[in-house]
Formats: C-alpha cells, sequence, structure tokens
C-alpha cells in the first residue's frame, strides 16, 4: 500500500527527531532478514537501549540532508534500517554481533559518529570498542599490574634475607 504525502512527512518529521536524539547512528542492511530475526534482533538492541527504524532509502535520505552532517554519505543499497541510541559504540556493537549471526542478512554499510559520516570499514573498529565496564577493568588491570610486580619482588627479597 502506497503511503500518502502526509504519512511520508511523519516519517521524515521521525527520523528527524530521531537523528537528533541520537548520539550514534547506524546504517544496516536488512535485505532478506526474516520477521522472526529482526524481532530478536530488536528486542536485544532494546534491552542495549539501542533502537531500530526501518524507513525507506528516500525518506531517510531527505531526512540526512536536512541533519548537515560532516562528510558525504555512504552508499546505502538493499533494505535500510536505522540502528540509533545514546551511547556512541552502543548501536555499532549491536548491529556488529547480529552480523555475525547472520551473515547474509544484515550488514553495517555506515553510519554517523559524532556528527561525522562513517563508512562501513570505520563502523567495524567502532564496534571492537570494549564495553565502558571492560574498559574500567583493563585500567584497573594496567594500573595493578606494576603495584603487584613490585609486591612480588618484596616478598622474594624478603625470602632471601630470612634465615634459614
Amino acid at each position: 500500500m502506497a503511503r500518502t504525502k502526509e504519512q511520508k512527512k511523519e516519517i521524515v518529521e521521525k527520523l528527524g527527531k530521531i537523528m537528533d536524539d541520537a548520539k550514534s547512528l547506524v546504517f544496516v542492511n536488512i535485505h532478506g532478514l526474516p520477521v522472526s530475526d529482526a524481532t530478536a534482533m530488536r528486542k536485544k538492541l532494546k534491552a542495549d537501549k539501542v533502537g531500530l527504524f526501518v524507513a525507506k532509502k528516500t525518506l531517510t535520505g531527505i531526512a540526512l540532508e536536512a541533519k548537515k552532517y560532516e562528510g558525504s554519505a555512504p552508499d546505502m543499497p538493499g533494505e535500510l534500517a536505522l540502528a540509533y541510541g545514546d551511547d556512541l559504540v552502543a548501536p555499532a556493537r549491536g548491529v556488529y554481533e547480529f552480523q555475525g549471526k547472520l551473515k547474509d542478512k544484515v550488514t553495517r554499510v555506515g553510519g554517523v559518529f559524532d556528527g561525522k559520516y562513517m563508512n562501513k570499514e570505520e563502523m567495524t573498529a567502532i564496534a571492537a570498542i570494549p564495553p565502558l565496564k571492560t574498559l574500567y577493568g583493563m585500567f584497573v588491570n594496567v594500573i595493578n599490574s606494576p603495584i603487584q610486580g613490585l609486591a612480588m619482588a618484596l616478598d622474594q627479597i624478603a625470602k632471601k634475607q630470612q634465615p634459614a
């Protein structure tokens, strides 16, 4: 069923609001994705506080042109969905997880990160950034490592100086 001009205008407005509120966007080609997999993907993304919105490329293009992001928009083949969220990395990471499970049906084609268009490879690099809690753990380990080494060295010195 064809959409009326009013419906299309509402979709463009909704896309504009999504783009205003989101810190990052990921353009996802979902060509051939079964409804059951799409539902599972939406649920998982929603649990990570990431939204998924499906719209025609022409309407998405109109909304993107109004935002004036830096750079040039990536090529967007196939059926397009837009993953978005308040976290800069969560949308890319969430789509990346599903891309691994559904190789032929879900592919990132690019996105918008920090107000700039990104291509597929750049979005893949962003998706590889670990979650914040993991980064905290890695940081604590880096700080703890020299202290732990010093404690082990002092322990060995103390053992050597003790009379037998």
